[in-house]
């Protein structure tokens, strides 16, 4: 056996000996993240794609919750895993149980006891009876969405969360910067106040690929906590843990015509030009396109539209005069999304044509290229996209970006140069989303009453709201309770009901 990497030395031993025998070495990111995440302080982590995040993320956790002495166990979700996708909450709750089955097996051959661990996973898939069941034996990690940890909130099952210690948030550039961000932020500082009184506030684990400035997601991961003083709210403190170093990109822009003003003439492989006027760009980028697809054991190809997803799909298997490429996108229903992406890891169709439903870290197996079609919304999704193809540490992640037409040219030049130098967009956390505010503010009242003083000081706990002025917040109640600012208004039902001399 090799000598065990000192990275290692914060878990017990089953668990280094498993490492060992899975890996080489620990990766820069969990070098890097191991020592806070395990003392259980909050951390921020940005690392490449294929970095191992998530396992740097887990590791520590399954190394409690193994080997937790008996007397020492308490009945509730442990950990908390919150995904913006669906298919990624899939992903990982399968993924999850190779580590702990293997450690656990590494601790029987030396006769060392350990604790089983559930593993469970709600989202809007998830069917009624498997969600009672978790209600009455709830899982010790829990894989959820932001918007099922929402529901869980306002729910029965919400008592299986107040033993919560740590709570990882998965892609987090993804939602930081928006308002379904705000919603999970907000989810955050109730699932806080839930916990008891004299618990240790949550670890929480933030993990991405792209993403920037760092200083400002931590603020909005950690929240805020009241000053000594208790005059102000100060934010908790996050260590960040930048192990960011530049994904390698392998990218080529490719045009299927000599000159895009002039789709009829199209580039042949002896240099000729040839074909007849044409008025769409498509005849010449599917051919290009097969050829691709044909050359590579397994492609993802990135549209901006279902529409597009299902057409293209089609369009090259009529080209190809064979089942080519399949769609996949999240209208289509979960059995047959998780059927196709089985397919393309198994070999069994060469490609895919997806839209965000596969931007994230979703385990697609061994994907030789990714095609970008038109450039990408962002260029943190461009980074994201390709960096499917090649998704394991220190590999080179090839991608093609094929543009539509002419001013779409200049958008690819663009992308996929601070693509390269890793130059994401900044984001920026919404201010006062006060339209996010009244629909928690509802599913808290829907539980029990609530002190206004204490729902204004949640509220601000969350960073979107840390600088929420007192009269916006009484607005917003005055309006949910029915005080509506014209008569134009007066047919609404209160959502509501405030007792203004009680508070």
């Amino acid at each position: 056996m090799r000598t065990l990497a000192p990275a290692l030395d914060a878990f017990h031993e089953p668990v280094r000996r498993w490492f060992d025998a899975q890996f080489d070495a620990p990766t820069e990111a969990q070098v890097k993240s191991w020592p806070a995440i395990a003392a259980g302080r909050s951390t921020l982590l940005l690392a490449p794609t294929g970095s191992g995040k998530t396992l740097a993320a887990f590791l520590a956790a399954i190394d409690r919750l193994l080997f937790e002495p008996e007397a020492e166990r308490v009945d509730g979700v442990r950990v908390l895993y919150v995904s913006p996708l669906k298919a990624l909450s899939v992903d990982v709750e399968r993924n999850l149980r190779a580590p702990l089955a293997g450690i656990a097996a590494a601790a029987a051959a030396t006769g060392e006891a350990t604790q089983a661990v559930r593993v469970g996973i709600r989202t809007g898939d998830t069917p009624q009876r498997e969600r009672e069941a978790m209600r009455r034996t709830p899982p010790e990690i829990l894989v959820t969405t932001p918007e099922s940890l929402y529901l869980l909130l306002t729910s029965r099952a919400r008592e299986t969360l107040r033993t919560v210690e740590t709570v990882i948030v998965d892609e987090i550039h993804a939602m930081v910067g928006t308002k379904r961000g705000a919603h999970l932020l907000l989810s955050l500082e109730r699932l806080e106040a839930l916990r008891a009184e004299d618990a240790r506030p949550l670890q929480r684990i933030g993990l991405s690929a792209t993403l920037r400035p760092l200083d400002v997601v931590a603020r909005a991961l950690g929240g805020m906590t009241e000053s000594d003083d208790g005059a102000t709210t100060v934010p908790r403190p996050v260590d960040i843990v930048d192990a960011g170093a530049k994904k390698r990109f392998d990218l080529r822009i490719e045009v299927p015509v000599e000159d895009m003003a002039d789709l009829g003439r199209e580039v042949l492989p002896d240099g000729a030009a040839a074909g007849v006027a044409r008025t769409s760009i498509w005849p010449a980028i599917h051919p290009m396109l097969v050829d691709h697809i044909r050359a590579h054991r397994s492609t993802i190809l990135f549209v901006n539209s279902r529409r597009l997803a299902e057409r293209l799909a089609g369009a090259l298997n009529e080209t190809a005069e064979e089942e080519l490429a399949l769609a996949h996108h999240g209208s289509i229903a979960r059995k047959k999304r998780q059927e196709i992406e089985d397919r393309l890891k198994q070999g069994r169709v060469p490609a895919i044509v997806a839209t965000s439903t596969l931007e994230l870290g979703i385990d697609m197996g061994a994907v030789d290229q990714v095609i970008q079609i038109e450039a990408p919304p962002t260029v943190a999704s461009g980074m994201q996209r390709i960096g499917r193809a090649g998704h394991h540490v220190g590999a080179v992640s090839r991608g093609v970006i094929v543009p539509k037409f002419r001013s779409d040219l200049l958008a690819c030049a663009a992308a996929s140069r601070r693509m390269r130098t890793g130059d994401v967009e900044a984001l920026s956390v919404p201010a006062n989303p006060l339209d996010v505010l009244a629909q928690h503010i509802v599913a808290l009242v829907a539980i029990d009453d609530v002190e206004v003083e204490t729902l204004y000081a949640l509220a601000r706990r969350a960073a979107p709201f840390a600088e929420l002025p007192r009269s916006a917040f009484d607005g917003l109640l005055d309006m949910l309770s029915g005080r509506y600012p014209s008569d134009e208004f007066s047919d609404l039902r209160p959502r509501l009901t405030w007792d203004r001399t009680e508070g």
